[in-house]
C-alpha cells in the first residue's frame, strides 16, 4: 500500500518527540529558522497555537542557546532550543558549557542530514553527533525516521530518557544540558499527525528521582565559615543560622542577607586572628569573585566540605569531603567565634547613602546657613557616578518580585565588595564566568519570571565591553511580547578588569591598550535605536534613581565612568 504523499516522517517524529517533552514539563522552545530543522519548527508552531508552549524565534543559534540557558536558570525546567544542521549546532557550545558547568537543564534538538549525505561533500553537512563531547549528560544520534511502524512509540521513549537527564532526575547526576541529534530525509515537513493537532492531553508516570541519602552531620567543635557562591540561594543563610557560623555570601550567590553576613569578608579572610584561625568551610555554590576565598579553600590544614550541585565537584585542597545534604547537630553555637566575625564585618560595612538634607539648615531663617544648607544639597544631587554609587543604585531599586543578573565584568566584583546584605533573587553566569550571552540569558530569565501576569523587572548590571559581546540578543522578533528589562551599562570605553590584574603592572600602555583593554567608542545610544529600545544616559544618582524606576518594557541606561 502507497504512503500518503502528504505525510512525511520526518513531521511525525518531531511531533511525537515535542509533544512528550512537553507532556513531561517542558514549557518553553526556542527555534532558530532553518530548512532541515523545519518539521520541528513547525511542530513547535502548533504547541504555540494551541496554547501548550511558549515560543521564541531567535536569528542566531547561540543567542538561542542563552535564551534557553536563562529560562533553564530561572524555571529548573530544561527549555528545547531548536536549529538547523552546520554551523547552527556549533553556535551552540558556549551556551552548552555554562550549562555544563553551572547544571542548568537544557535540551538541544539538532536537525541534521540522513548517514548517506554524512562525509560524502553535502551542503550545510558536518559531524554533529558528539560534538559537544563530554559536556552533555545524554547525547544521541537517532534514527532517521522512514514512516515504519514504531517510530512514534520510540520518539516519545528518547523525549522521556532526554528529559530525565537534563532534570537529573534519571539518577543519581545533576541537572545540566543533553543533545539529541535527528537525521531527517525528504520531504522534511508535512501534514502533523491528527493526534497532535488535537492536542489531546498525555497522562505522564512520575518522575525517576535518585533517592535521599542522609544528610552530612556537622559538629560543632571546629571554627567554622559557611561560603556561599553563585547559585548557593537560600539553603547557605538557613545553613549559617542553624550552625550559628558566619556567612560569607558572594554576591551572586542569591544568600548575601540575614543577621550573620559578613561585610568586607576579603581583607577578614586575610586576617590571622579570623582568616587565619578558620578550620573549617562548607561550600554551598560555586565560588568564583575572590582570591581570597579561593585561597581559603586550597589550604591542606582546613576542612572542606563542598555540597554538591553544579557541573564539577570543588576540590582546590585535593581533600575536600563532597556530600548531597548538610545538616547541624545539636549543640550551643560558639558565640565568641561569630561575634569576632560580626564585629569585625560591622567595621568594614561600607555606607553608600547619600547625605541626609539638613533640614534645620534649609528652613533655616540665616541666609548664609540656608545658602550653605542649599548648596550641599545641590551637590549631593549633582554627585557624580562611581562603579561603587553605580551597583548600590541599581542593588537599592531591586526587589524579591525582580531579578538581578550580573555579568562577568568589573562591576561585579565592585558589587561584591561593597553591596550590603538584601534577599534579591540573583543570577550570573558564574559557571565558566565568561561574558558570553549574557544579555540572552537575561532575557531567558525575564521571560520566565515574568510568565503570566507576574510582575517585575530584570536588571542586567554589566560592562560595555560584555554589552557588545552579545549585542545581537537585542533584536526580538515583533510578534514576541517583550519583557520588562533594563540592561544598566557601566561604560568606561574598555576592559578595566585588567587594571586590577598583574598584567596591569608587568605590560606596557600601550600594549595594555592594544591587546587587554580594548578601547571602544561605540554609540550606545545608536545600537539601542537600532535595535528598537529606549536608552538614557545618567551621570548622577539621582538621575540613575529616576531611570531605574521609570516605566517601560526595553531600556539601556547607559553610565559614563572613568577608567582609573
Amino acid at each position: 500500500m502507497s504512503r500518503d504523499p502528504g505525510a512525511s516522517p520526518a513531521s511525525a517524529a518531531a511531533a511525537a518527540l515535542l509533544d512528550e517533552l512537553v507532556a513531561h514539563g517542558v514549557r518553553h522552545v526556542v527555534v532558530s529558522p532553518g530548512s532541515r530543522s523545519q518539521a520541528l519548527a513547525l511542530a513547535a508552531a502548533a504547541l504555540e497555537r494551541a496554547g501548550r508552549i511558549r515560543l521564541h524565534v531567535r536569528i542566531d543559534e547561540r543567542v538561542a542557546g542563552f535564551t534557553a540557558l536563562g529560562i533553564g536558570r530561572e524555571t529548573r525546567v530544561p527549555a528545547a532550543v531548536i536549529c538547523t544542521s552546520g554551523t547552527a549546532v556549533a553556535n551552540l557550545l558556549p551556551a552548552v558549557l555554562e550549562a555544563h558547568h553551572a547544571g542548568v537543564p537544557l535540551l538541544l534538538l539538532t536537525a541534521d542530514r540522513p548517514p548517506e549525505l554524512r562525509g560524502v561533500g553535502a551542503n550545510q553537512a558536518t559531524t554533529q553527533p558528539g560534538i559537544f563531547g563530554a559536556f552533555t549528560r545524554f547525547a544521541m544520534d537517532a534514527e532517521t525516521p522512514t514512516g515504519e511502524q514504531g517510530e512514534v512509540a520510540a520518539a516519545r521513549a528518547i523525549a522521556r530518557r532526554a528529559y530525565g537527564a537534563a532534570t537529573g532526575d534519571a539518577g543519581d547526576a545533576v541537572a545540566g544540558p543533553v543533545h539529541l541529534n535527528l537525521p531527517y530525509r525528504e520531504p522534511l515537513a508535512g501534514a502533523l499527525p491528527e493526534w497532535f493537532t488535537g492536542g489531546r492531553t498525555r497522562a505522564v508516570p512520575d518522575a525517576i528521582t535518585a533517592p535521599k541519602r542522609d544528610p552530612h552531620a556537622l559538629e560543632r567543635g571546629p571554627r567554622t565559615v559557611v561560603i556561599a557562591g553563585a547559585d548557593a540561594g537560600l539553603a547557605a543563610e538557613e545553613l549559617a543560622h542553624a550552625g550559628g557560623w558566619p556567612l560569607i555570601a558572594e554576591i551572586v550567590s542569591g544568600a548575601r542577607f540575614g543577621r550573620q553576613v559578613i561585610h568586607g569578608y576579603r581583607a577578614l579572610l586575610r586576617d590571622p586572628d579570623l582568616g587565619g584561625r578558620i578550620e573549617r568551610a562548607v561550600v554551598l555554590g560555586h565560588p568564583t569573585l575572590s582570591r581570597e576565598v579561593a585561597a581559603l579553600l586550597s589550604r591542606p590544614d582546613v576542612d572542606v566540605v563542598a555540597v554538591r550541585g553544579a557541573g564539577e565537584d570543588l576540590d582546590l585542597n585535593h581533600r575536600t569531603t563532597h556530600v548531597d545534604a548538610v545538616a547541624v547537630t545539636p549543640g550551643d553555637p560558639d558565640r565568641a567565634w561569630l561575634g569576632s566575625w560580626l564585629q569585625a564585618s560591622a567595621a568594614h560595612a561600607v555606607d553608600l547613602d547619600a547625605p541626609a538634607p539638613d533640614l534645620d539648615g534649609l528652613a533655616s531663617k540665616d541666609p548664609l546657613a540656608r545658602a550653605q544648607a542649599t548648596r550641599a544639597e545641590l551637590a549631593a544631587v549633582r554627585r557624580p557616578l562611581d562603579r561603587e554609587q553605580l551597583a548600590a543604585a541599581v542593588w537599592a531599586a531591586t526587589w524579591p518580585h525582580d531579578r538581578l543578573v550580573f555579568g562577568s565584568s568589573r562591576l561585579v566584583r565592585v558589587a561584591d565588595a561593597v553591596l550590603p546584605g538584601k534577599r534579591v533573587p540573583v543570577h550570573a553566569n558564574r559557571g565558566l564566568a565568561g561574558i558570553d550571552g549574557t544579555i540572552a540569558t537575561a532575557l531567558g530569565i525575564a521571560l520566565a519570571s515574568q510568565d503570566g501576569a507576574r510582575p517585575g523587572v530584570t536588571r542586567v548590571l554589566l560592562g560595555d565591553l560584555t554589552l557588545l559581546h552579545d549585542v545581537g540578543a537585542l533584536l526580538l522578533p515583533v510578534s514576541e511580547e517583550h519583557p520588562r528589562i533594563q540592561l544598566i551599562v557601566g561604560n568606561d570605553g574598555g576592559g578595566t578588569i585588567f587594571d586590577g590584574l598583574e598584567v596591569a603592572s608587568l605590560a606596557s600602555k600601550d600594549d595594555m591598550d592594544r591587546v587587554q583593554y580594548t578601547p571602544q567608542q561605540a554609540d550606545v545610544a545608536a545600537l539601542a535605536s537600532a535595535y528598537g529600545w529606549e536608552h538614557t544616559r545618567v551621570t548622577t544618582r539621582s538621575a540613575l534613581d529616576q531611570a531605574l524606576i521609570a516605566p517601560g518594557s526595553r531600556r539601556i541606561i547607559e553610565v559614563p565612568l572613568e577608567r582609573e
